[in-house]
């Protein structure tokens, strides 16, 4: 079994929520959301943080892997009760996702752009995911930032990158991760303003897109973005295709962005 033995409290900046000051960090763990899925249906409360050295079986979209060095990457959960039905819940997602997008750029200087529905890139790379999942009333958003690299491996070249390798400051994972409290309080307290900044931060917004559904491919240029954070997309010649979910390739910019 991975251990899940606590090393020490983690620093946070005097401004962070006092929401999210029950912050664990780990050595070692198989996932940071399967631990806060297994702590919430023990009864844990809103707001409790676990960062991790390393995942062993950290995950993505898909079912994919999550791949990173130890100690080069912030690996974190957020354990939330959100009072918001099960539609909407894809709200703190995008609360994470701007607030992350925020907290890199103020502690490193990178500013990323957002991929819908929860990609942070530089220039198309993918710098850090965010994976949502539910248990009853919980809702666990699990985030990944690439940090500090000694540099990109062979066979993610183009595709994947790190804040240190972007030009940014030197900065630390509890640097990043202080910043991210910070603003994830304020961010899920105006979901409206929220809304706003993703539309302004999604890159994906008048882009050609290839979307990956369990139901088949949708193709088209990628308008907006709706109230509950679904992607419409203009189907050439068969109108607009609301997607809930999927996976989403950038083909190329369309001057049109609306």
């Amino acid at each position: 079994m991975v251990s899940r033995r606590i090393l020490r409290a983690v620093p946070l900046p005097e401004a962070t929520p006092q929401r999210f000051r029950d912050v664990r960090r780990l050595a070692e763990v198989d996932s940071t959301n399967r631990y806060l899925l297994d702590e919430a249906r023990r009864g844990a409360a809103t707001g409790l943080v676990v960062v991790a050295d390393h995942q062993t079986a950290g995950r993505g979209r898909l079912g994919r892997t999550w791949e990173a060095p130890a100690g080069a990457s912030l690996l974190m959960s957020v354990l939330l009760r959100p009072a918001l039905g099960v539609v909407d819940r894809q709200l703190v997602v995008m609360a994470a996702a701007v607030a992350m997008a925020e907290a890199v750029e103020t502690a490193t200087g990178v500013r990323p752009e957002l991929k819908w529905p929860n990609d942070l890139l530089v220039g198309n790379r993918k710098l850090g995911g965010i994976l949502a999942e539910a248990s009853g009333d919980a809702v666990v958003v699990g985030i990944g930032v690439n940090v500090a690299w000694p540099a990109v491996p062979p066979e993610l070249d183009g595709i994947a990158t790190a804040c240190n390798l972007e030009g940014g400051r030197p900065a630390t994972r509890d640097g990043v991760l202080g910043a991210f409290l910070e603003r994830y309080g304020p961010r899920l307290d105006d979901l409206e303003a929220t809304r706003r900044e993703y539309r302004v931060r999604l890159a994906t917004l008048g882009c050609r897109v290839r979307v990956e559904r369990a139901d088949g491919v949708v193709t088209g240029t990628a308008r907006d973005v709706d109230p509950a954070g679904h992607l419409l997309v203009d189907v050439d010649g068969d109108g607009t295709e609301v997607v809930a979910a999927g996976d989403v390739v950038h083909l190329r910019r369309d001057d049109q962005r609306g």
